[in-house]
């Protein structure tokens, strides 16, 4: 898995290891954070967006 492109966030900066990735593979997408990039999980483009829209509808909290 070694050749996907993965997308990193804009907000990320350059040496900030603490964000999440996504690639495509296969016709899944896939999520890894970046600081641990061996570790991959797959899953559909509806879960994502459901994922996407809790966290921008503050569902989860704020964790700081």
């Amino acid at each position: 898995m070694s050749d996907i492109p993965w997308q990193k966030s804009s907000y990320s900066t350059q040496g900030d290891n603490d964000c999440i990735e996504l690639g495509r593979y296969s016709g899944a997408l896939l999520l890894r954070e970046s600081d641990h990039p061996d570790v991959v999980s797959a899953t559909g483009p509806l879960r994502v967006q459901a994922l996407l829209l809790a966290v921008k509808h503050g569902t989860f909290g704020r964790l700081d």
